[in-house]
């Protein structure tokens, strides 16, 4: 039997703790990618976002098997920006977001595997985001990242200590994209238990 691999456990990008900022190497991954903008929780392009990531990855997943590989469909993933950061830290403006929701691809899936996977996925069930997704890289390097456990809407706190505090105090400036990881599904999970890693690209001044 095939041994199903769980980044989860295996990269470290995956790993962090509460109450503590790490700085990181990130190598290059692949990722499929929806962008949008607005509240994700009254927006219906994030759930139309949705609705089209996860098919097109469990047929990815599925595609796998034919290079001898099984893995777990790792967690969705999340690039957030906006003309003022601000928005995510004091005022917490959800209209005013911009973002990519994003699940990781792993390394030995191809494009032909990603184009099939696409087409599988399409002609089963009709994707409302099918002309929209991408199957892009990422190359973030050097980053900083912690754990927040509990609701989203408490990150402020971490974000401000990390952006205004950490990052200048260290000698870095932030280069990318604020970056997300979750670990729960907020659907079925207290928000006081959520685990999401908190991520910013970073460069030495």
């Amino acid at each position: 039997m095939t041994e199903k691999i769980d980044f989860k456990k295996t990269l470290d990008g995956y790993h962090a703790k509460a109450g503590q900022f790490r700085v990181l190497q990130l190598p290059v991954m692949q990722y499929l990618m929806l962008d949008g903008a607005g509240d994700p929780n009254t927006s219906d392009s994030y759930q139309h976002a949705l609705q089209t990531l996860y098919p097109v990855a469990y047929k990815l997943k599925f595609a796998s098997k034919s290079h001898g590989r099984d893995y777990v469909v790792p967690p969705l993933e999340g690039l957030w920006w906006a003309e003022d950061m601000a928005v995510f830290t004091e005022q917490r403006d959800k209209n005013k977001w911009c973002w990519t929701m994003m699940l990781m691809v792993p390394a030995w899936i191809g494009e032909d595997d990603y184009m099939k996977s696409l087409e599988a996925a399409h002609s089963q069930k009709p994707l409302p985001c099918a002309e929209k997704l991408r199957f892009e890289t990422l190359a973030e390097g050097q980053c900083v990242q912690t754990l927040h456990i509990g609701p989203y809407d408490a990150e402020a706190e971490t974000l401000s200590a990390m952006h205004d505090e950490f990052i200048p105090g260290h000698g870095f400036r932030m280069t990318g994209k604020h970056h997300e990881i979750y670990f729960g599904d907020p659907r079925r999970t207290a928000p006081e238990k959520l685990r999401t890693i908190l991520r910013q690209p970073v460069e030495s001044l």
